[in-house]
């Protein structure tokens, strides 16, 4: 019961990262990101993987892959998006 819990929970923060990827693809603009923050979830993500691979493997590591990914994305989108508006800033 506490798999379906923590998945439930993994899913319910996970919703958000589709739609942080998808303003960050189309906006190309960082405004309103915090690599920091970003960092520390993704770090939280990673932690909770661990713990789940070392501890009590189950398909709840598929959702912290999942997570992981999306906000690895987002955080590569940060720079993009940095790079993007340091060109147009030096145009």
């Amino acid at each position: 019961m506490a798999n379906l819990f923590e998945t439930v929970m993994l899913i319910c923060f996970g919703m958000s990262w589709p739609v942080s990827v998808y303003k960050s693809w189309v906006s190309k603009k960082t405004g309103g990101k915090s690599l920091l923050f970003l960092c520390l979830i993704e770090f939280g993500y990673l932690v909770g993987l661990a713990g789940k691979l070392i501890y009590n493997p189950s398909y709840v590591i598929a959702v912290y892959l999942l997570n992981i990914l999306f906000v690895t994305v987002d955080i590569a989108l940060y720079f993009r998006n940095r790079a993007l508006e340091a060109k147009e800033r030096d145009a």
